[in-house]
């Protein structure tokens, strides 16, 4: 087990760095030097070419990548000359309102889907299954945007039971007390995901439904309620938790739609922000995170996996 994580740390270490490189050198060609945005439009050649040289931005690429990774792994993340701030602080102001986000629509997620996938399985080809299955084909083909502002035009315009905006505050904890405001970014989250996740649960629940340990419960008198709760939950809950470990990076992905659309001042509205002010230390940092979260996503995912089922461990 030892030796599995000790490979598996290495393995993420050595994707990130490739990950971080192929970002520098490709946003590097595109950006080399922030010299216009700081002297301005009117800046001669020679006043920029100064700037690039005391700033460090004349030498090569790859000494300013492992200038860069220096700094990063003492937590700078560089400098935003368009918010005239360093990326890390701007990172620090949003990050708990990102993760509050996008964590409660995750956990929302799953406690409607795992149930809702085993109802389907356990009650399959009925009414109530053709129904949850149309709703999901539905939800999961719908772009995060549409499905909000159907939930805005519904849930805030036509029927003002909610905002329209998310929470503008900048405290996380009056962020989450903010339920009339957060209601419809949590819940456009939460139901693409469910979209997903129940459909895989009522596979895998149909799947264990279909073993011999099944079969054998109900054949001693076992209540199917035992038999669902012992046998059936936890085996088909597996394929969740690697499931659950790659939800993280699209999570980030989502909340640069979500966190636009509804104006929360989190990373991902961040995002949206510095392309379109070609604020590109913001970008990579950003860009790095989903990465760092790919990497941590499949890590959670193996180990827990490896945790939750005794048959991994003994492979």
């Amino acid at each position: 087990m030892i030796s599995y994580l000790v490979r598996r740390i290495i393995t993420s270490i050595i994707v990130v760095i490739g990950v971080s490189i192929f970002m520098f050198v490709l946003l590097h060609a595109i950006y080399p030097s922030p010299a216009r945005d700081v002297l301005g439009l009117s800046a001669k050649p020679y006043q920029i070419a100064a700037w690039n040289k005391s700033n460090g931005y004349d030498d090569p690429v790859i000494v300013q990548y492992f200038r860069y990774m220096g700094h990063l792994l003492r937590g700078n993340l560089g400098y935003s000359y368009a918010e005239n701030q360093d990326v890390t602080a701007l990172f620090k102001e949003r990050l708990a309102r990102s993760v509050y986000l996008s964590g409660i629509s995750l956990l929302i997620a799953v406690l409607i889907a795992l149930p809702l996938g085993i109802y389907q399985a356990v009650k399959r080809n009925t009414i109530g299954d053709n129904i949850a299955t149309s709703a999901a084909f539905i939800l999961y083909s719908m772009p995060s945007f549409f499905l909000g502002l159907i939930l805005i035009q519904v849930l805030a315009l036509s029927f003002p039971i909610f905002n329209f905006e998310a929470s503008q505050s900048t405290s996380v904890w009056a962020v989450m007390g903010d339920w009339y405001s957060m209601t419809l970014p949590i819940f456009t989250l939460a139901l693409i995901t469910v979209a997903s996740f129940s459909r895989y649960m009522r596979s895998s629940s149909i799947d264990v439904l279909a073993q011999d340990y099944i079969k054998v419960a109900r054949a001693k008198g076992l209540p199917e309620r035992l038999v669902l709760t012992r046998h059936l939950v936890r085996n088909a809950s597996l394929p969740m938790v690697t499931l659950i470990g790659l939800s993280l990076p699209l999570l980030l992905a989502g909340n640069l739609i979500t966190e636009t659309l509804f104006n929360f001042q989190g990373l991902g509205y961040l995002f949206y922000q510095s392309l379109q002010k070609a604020d590109y230390p913001v970008m990579l940092a950003y860009t790095l995170a989903g990465a760092i979260l790919v990497v941590v996503g499949n890590f959670i995912a193996d180990v827990a996996l490896t945790v939750a089922d005794p048959r991994i461990r003994l492979a």
